[in-house]
This record gives structure tokens, sequence and C-alpha cells, in this order.
């Protein structure tokens, strides 16, 4: 749970930083007065939506998609839990119910539904239209007058306020974010909700609050709507909870009478008549039922298990295809992630010898046969990353109040991490990291590496998967060489999750998921507030003014051009922090199917979108 005193300690390092931003930016004109708009289909964080009010579909799907069948998903894990938006159980609901960026939202809707062709734009879903003006300032919803929830109840403005009401009181931490800045909502006519802004918000702000689930309002309890439920919730998206299995399998039911269906926003999604998703507590027997057609897509993010794993009969014959999708969006940042809250890791010098001595060739050599590529930032791939690029005049405006918080080779765009010669012990990288180490301190007392304080150079690395103890165990061999301790201490899913929402660790495991529209999200990853409020992905616990700035510049700029300076110096301050050790990335998305399961030819820009695939139930027949 999340502690009283975290959260106001959260929200009042929020206002203060944003009051400060709103001071410098106040001659660029974004306190000036508010001009309306008209209200429109969709809305942009830049520019204006690709598509007009008139459009039939999204360009990255099949609208004449066949539909019926069982779709059979397949997770690692488990579940105890159906209301996807509170604190208990955040890391344990069950997958689909709402904001699964896999399986989509299955039984809550948000009022607008975001285009991923797009790098960030959303379209109306429960509401019909939206209304803001130039500073953005308000935000005014107009819901559809048809959307109803699944018990056949409309969805109303009162439905609206009451999921704000329960997201501030109950929701997890981002939604408290999200909604801060909105110091009056209020119902207008008959199907309006109007939210008015403090001087707080940011153009991304309006985006956020659309993106907000609706709730219905009958069918809680808000005496105990905090608590974790194995009860089926009701909403308004085209599925229903049909069956649930705790911990095991959660089945979902197409509403029949899902008011949805024919809007342009959701052609060709939701295309099965059921989907049912199993959980498994080892991996090999997740990728056992899929071999067997017990579940039918396997994304596979390991390349040696891509090579080695799919001898077998249905690949040969053609019955299970292995499917490649080239991404538009920036690769995910995959690192071991330093927890600075712990003093071993308090000191910079100790983080960046450390990440020298992780010997990506030789991992990439003898466990991953070469197929991946090195990650220098964290937005590799994209025009939002610094790698390679030098800092331009913009950026320097904007990294000056914040002197020494990027490294030298970061602004001149010449860092890389450390290249070894593969061999799992170069004596050149190995110098210069204990270089670094003897600068903060530390001497060897015998064969260990003993610091200022004269303790052994020692930490904990938590692990998850056997995927995650293989390179874990390469990355001690190499330490090892300098007297440096590695212990390694894998756990299962619960107590995983459990130790990593209350930040009991030194080092983990992490992925960042990158877009081209970074934004509010920044905040609980780096931002100083979320530094000591519990179950946020501030894994590494940094609390950086510089950081913090540049969040604000992210979210507040109004041109392309802007946001682009301002990311990239961002991922510079980010890169230079030593946060995090990059580990690789692949250049592409993955995925095994059995063929009977089919997909729109166009990918969208972040990748292919399991709701847009459909069944050919002759074939499946006939497997």
């Amino acid at each position: 749970m999340l502690r009283g005193d975290c959260i106001l300690t959260f929200l009042a390092r929020q206002r203060t930083l944003s009051f400060l931003v709103v001071v410098l930016a106040g001659a660029a004109g974004l306190m000036a007065g508010p001009s309306r708009a008209e209200p429109s289909h969709a809305l942009a964080m830049q520019g204006e939506p690709e598509l007009s009010a008139d459009f039939d579909h999204v360009p990255s799907v099949n609208p004449d998609a066949p539909q019926g069948g069982t779709m059979r998903y397949g997770v690692y894990g488990s579940f105890d839990n159906l209301n996807p938006v509170i604190v208990r159980g955040a890391l344990t609901t069950a997958r689909g119910i709402w904001f699964d960026r896999e399986f989509g939202n299955l039984v809550f809707e948000p009022l607008m539904q975001r285009s991923r062709d797009e790098a960030f734009t959303m379209y109306g879903l429960l509401a019909e239209t939206v209304e803001t003006d130039e500073q953005r300032s308000f935000v005014e919803f107009q819901l559809n007058p048809e959307a109803r929830f699944s018990d056949g109840e409309p969805v109303r403005p009162e439905d609206v306020l009451f999921t704000v009401e329960m997201l501030r009181e109950h929701g997890r931490p981002f939604y408290a974010n999200w909604l801060r800045p909105a110091k009056t909502i209020e119902k207008v006519g008959e199907h309006g909700v109007r939210f008015t802004f403090d001087e707080t918000a940011d153009r991304e702000t309006p985006l956020l609050i659309a993106g907000l689930p609706v709730l219905p309002e009958h069918a809680f309890d808000r005496e105990t709507f905090e608590r974790t439920t194995l009860k089926p919730v009701i909403g308004s998206g085209p599925y229903v909870i049909d069956d649930v299995r705790p911990g095991q399998q959660i089945t979902y039911r197409k509403n029949p009478d899902y008011w949805g269906r024919d809007l342009p926003i959701k052609k060709g999604f939701d295309n099965y008549d059921r989907i049912v998703i199993d959980y498994f507590r080892d991996a090999n027997a997740q990728f056992e039922a899929f071999k067997k057609g017990n579940t039918y897509v396997y994304p596979d993010g390991d390349p040696n298990h891509w090579r080695t794993a799919y001898d077998f009969p249905a690949v040969r014959d053609g019955r299970v295809i292995k499917d490649r999708f080239e991404v538009g969006a920036p690769s995910n940042m995959l690192g071991f992630v330093f927890n600075t809250r712990r003093q071993v890791f308090e000191d910079r010098k100790v983080r960046e010898a450390l990440a020298m001595l992780f010997d990506f060739e030789w991992v990439n050599r003898n466990l991953f046969y070469e197929a991946y590529a090195r990650t220098s930032s964290f937005f590799e791939n994209s025009e939002l990353s610094s790698s390679g690029i030098p800092a331009s005049a913009a950026e320097r405006e904007l990294l000056a109040p914040f002197p020494g918080a990027v490294a030298p080779d970061v602004m001149d765009g010449t860092y890389r991490p450390a290249t070894t010669d593969g061999s799992g012990a170069d004596r050149d990288v190995m110098r210069r990291a204990l270089k670094l180490l003897n600068d903060a301190g530390y001497r060897f007392e015998g064969r260990s590496l003993v610091g200022p304080d004269g303790r052994p150079l020692s930490f904990e690395v938590l692990a998850q998967t056997n995927e995650q103890e293989r390179i874990a165990l390469a990355y001690k061999r190499t330490l090892s060489r300098l007297g440096i301790d590695l212990k390694l201490r894998t756990v299962d899913d619960s107590q995983y999750q459990a130790r990593r929402a209350s930040y009991d660790y030194d080092m983990i495991f992490a992925t960042y998921a990158a877009s081209l529209s970074p934004g509010a999200e920044q905040v609980y990853r780096w931002g100083s507030g979320s530094r000591d409020v519990e179950g946020t992905f501030n894994f590494a616990g940094v609390a950086d003014p510089a950081l913090d700035a540049l969040i604000q510049k992210i979210v507040t700029a109004r041109s392309r051009e802007d946001f682009v300076t301002a990311v990239r110096a961002y991922d510079r301050v980010l890169v230079s922090g030593q946060y995090v050790i990059p580990l690789f990335h692949l250049p592409e998305q993955r995925l095994a199917r059995w063929a009977f399961v089919e997909h729109p030819e166009k990918t969208p820009l972040y990748g292919y979108q399991l709701p847009t695939f459909w069944l050919d139930e002759a074939a499946m027949a006939n497997r």
C-alpha cells in the first residue's frame, strides 16, 4: 500500500516543480488567456491528427476481418485481482481488463483511444468530441449518447466524475498525477464533462485525461472500492468476464450488444468471440502449451530460443509460422538497474565502472548467437535518441542551468558503452574500470576490492527468470576477476513483485518501454517526487533537478522540434547518470503463431496489435 506521508510528499514536490516551470515558461505565453477551439473528433500532442473527422478506420487494421472463434493466450505469472486501477493488487491484476498493451482494453474503455499509427494522437471512443484551447487550460468531452455499459446502463457524466473521485482516492499513483492539475471537474449539459486546469497543467494533460478509464458508478461500492476482488467487474468494453479461475485462467466473452462495434476507431478490432488467457508459473510450460496448440501466439524476445526451440513438427509442416515485424518506435531500454538508495551505488563513478565491466560482446556471442545490438540510448533507433549526435545549441541552452549533469562524451555525441574484445576479461576495459573504482576510494585487500568504509564491494542481483540468471552469471564471472562479489538471488513472481514494489533490492533487471511521445509517465520513472513512493517505476531511486526540469520541458513543448530537443537533452542526462547498465535490443519484433491466426498486412508504428488479429476457423478445424 502507499503510505499517506509518501503521497503528500510526492504531490507537494510535483506542485513545487510545476510552479517553477510555469514561472519560467510565462514569457513563452503558456499563461496567456484562453482561446477556444471548435469541438473535434481527435486531439494530437503536437500538430494535427492524421485522420480527418470522416475517417472510416485506422490504416493498420483489416476493417473486414472475419469474426468469431476462441483466441487462447498464455502468460507467465499469476493473478488475484480484477480491479485494475487500485493500488492493492496492482502487479497481480488479471491481464486484459484494462491498460494492457498486448491484449487491449477488453472490459474498461477510455474516453478516447490512442492510434498506434501516430506518435501520440487520441481519437474519440466513449467521448464523441473533445474541445480544448490553444493553451490547453481546459478540456471538455461530450460523451457519445449511444455509449453503454455491458449491463445496458448508459455511460453518463456522473460515471466520469465517480471515476475521477475513485482514482484520486484509491487509484495507482500515476492516475493521481494525471488528474492533479484539474482544479474543477463538472458536468456540462446532458452529456458533457469539463476539466478546468490550474497553472501546473501542460500540453499532455488533456490527452492523459482522455486516456482515463470510465467506471460505472452503479456497479461499485465506494466503501470497498480499494479492496482487491475476484468478482467480475462491469465495463463498457467489447468483452465481459465470463469465467475466473484465480491464478490460473480468465475467460472473456464478447458482448453481443457492444455499443461501439461500428465506430471507425474500433473497426478491425476485437475479432474473437471468446478470449482465454492461461497463466503459467514456468516459462517452459508456457512454451510447451504453445507447441501443443493450447495457446495460439508466442511473443519471443529471446534470440537463442527463437533460433533453437522451433524444431518441432508444426513448424516444419507450416502449421506454426515465425513472423518478424519492423517497428518504427524506439527500442526499449533493457538493463541492470542500480538502486541508488543503497550506499554501495551512491557514487556515480562506481556505477560507471560496474557498467563498463558488463561484457556485452562475450554475452552476445556465447549466449545469443550475436543476434542483439547494444543499447546506448533510452530512445534507441529514433529521432529522439542523443546517441552519436552532438548536443545542439538549443539542447545546451536547456542544460546550462545544470552544469555537470551531462558527461562530456555524451554531450559531444561520442559516448558508447564500453566495447570489449569478447573474452570476458578484456584487460584494457578492466584497467579503466579499476581506475574509476580507485578514484572512488576502493583498494584491494587480498582478493577483494574494499571501499573507504572497509566493506568489500558486494551486491545482490534479484532475478526472476532463467534467462536473467544466465546474463547475471556471465556478469558475475567478469566482476569476480576484479574482486567484486555479485550474489544472485532468483525468486518467484509474487516475491519479485513485492520486493520490486518496495525497492527491496540492490540491482534488478528492468525494461523501460520507449515511445515516440514520452511524457508524464517519465515522472514515475525518473522524477524526484516518485523516489520515495512505493509502487512506482523509479527503480533506480533517482532525484535529479535536471531530469525534473526536462520532463516539464518535454510535456510543455508545442512544436515537434522543441519536443525532440527536450527529449534528446533528457536522454543525455539519463545516460550520464549511469543509473542503468544498458544491455541490448532486437531490431524487430518476433512472434510465433499458429497459421490459423492471421493479421493485417500493415504493421503500426508501434508494432503489431493482437486485438486486430483474427482466426481462420476453417483452417483451425483442419489443423
